[in-house]
C-alpha cells in the first residue's frame, strides 16, 4: 500500500505540473496538490503508529484527505479546468484508494 500510495502523490505532482495557467486551477490545484500528497505521508505515519488509538487517528487523517483530494479532481471536471478523460483514472484511483483505507480504519477501530 505503502509504493501504491506514493505512486498515487506522484501522479497527483505529474498533474499539478501540467494544470492550465489559470488563477483558478492554481489555487485548485494547490489544495490537490497538499490533499492528495497528504494521503501517503499521513499513511506511512500510520504504519509507524505507537498505539492501535494512534494509528486509527492516522488512518482518520488518511480518509479525510483521500475525500479530500476526489473533491478537487471533482472541481477540476465541474469547472471545466481539466476533462474528466485526463482524470478519470486518478480519480477511480482515489475512490479506490478511499474505499481500501475506509474499511482498514473501521477494522482498527479502538474497542
Amino acid at each position: 500500500m505503502k509504493s501504491r500510495l506514493k505512486t498515487f502523490a506522484l501522479r497527483i505532482i505529474k498533474l499539478y505540473q501540467h494544470l492550465p495557467q489559470s488563477d483558478e486551477a492554481r489555487i485548485i490545484g494547490k489544495q490537490l496538490l497538499r490533499s492528495g500528497t497528504s494521503v501517503a505521508a499521513n499513511y506511512r505515519a500510520a504504519c509507524r503508529a505507537r498505539s492501535g488509538r494512534e494509528f486509527f487517528s492516522k488512518l482518520s487523517i488518511v480518509t479525510e484527505e483521500a475525500d479530500e483530494t476526489l473533491f478537487w479532481l471533482e472541481i477540476l471536471v465541474e469547472a471545466e479546468i481539466m476533462p474528466e478523460n485526463k482524470l478519470s483514472s486518478l480519480m477511480n484511483e482515489s475512490t479506490e484508494i478511499l474505499k481500501i483505507i475506509a474499511v482498514s480504519r473501521k477494522n482498527a477501530q479502538p474497542k
